[in-house]
């Protein structure tokens, strides 16, 4: 309980802090966006947040069709419903904080490698990216998946304010986003339908 509220707490400080601090968050977004964004690198890792996104729970429930594991396929539907999580929430977030992406509240200081509008808090792509590494993590608890997936969520989150299109505070919220709606959902599927046999025992 105590660290559910911890947790809780964090979160409300973060979106806070996000939201607010707006002063080392341009700063930063600054230091880390050049004034030509075009490295290759980083905008194939932007632009493979939806394909490795998506990979994550048709790559689960293919392996469980392969393997005849029934709870590998259950599993995929977990992820799925931390994608569709994440996705509600950021999306009802970005309606209300309403935010100005970098470049167009400051033109001529950030420099975004292409032409984008929109809310920019919180991060949809790191949000996305987050959520698909920390199912992925809750799913198969091996470092060798676990370390990847993170180290490809945080490569997202640090392309998207080296292109140009978010505040750091975006990608941070993103990440935290994606993180609770994963554990949320695994939290949530445990108690309508884990195994009923403990309560009896």
């Amino acid at each position: 309980m105590i660290r559910k509220q911890l947790f809780s707490i964090t979160l409300l400080a973060l979106f806070y802090l996000c939201a607010n601090a707006q002063n080392w968050d341009i700063d930063l977004a600054k230091d880390i966006n050049p004034t030509h964004p075009g490295s290759g690198y980083w905008k194939f890792t932007s632009a493979s947040t939806y394909l490795f996104s998506a990979g994550v729970p048709v790559g689960v429930l293919a392996a469980g069709f392969i393997t005849g594991d029934a709870a590998l396929k259950k599993k995929s539907i977990e992820v799925f419903g931390a994608m569709v999580t994440e996705v509600i929430v950021s999306e009802a977030m970005k309606k209300i904080f309403d935010r100005q992406r970098p470049a167009e509240k400051y033109p001529g200081i950030i420099f975004p490698y292409k032409d984008l509008h929109g809310q920019s808090f919180p991060s949809g792509h790191t949000s996305l990216a987050f959520a698909a590494a920390a199912s992925l993590s809750i799913q198969c608890k091996k470092w060798y998946v676990t370390v990847p997936a993170y180290l490809w969520a945080g490569s997202v989150c640090y392309s998207r304010v080296y292109l140009g299109v978010h505040y750091p505070s975006d990608v941070l919220a993103g990440a935290a986003v994606g993180i609770g709606s994963a554990y949320l959902v695994h939290w949530a599927n445990k108690k309508l339908f884990g195994d009923k046999k403990h309560h009896h025992q």
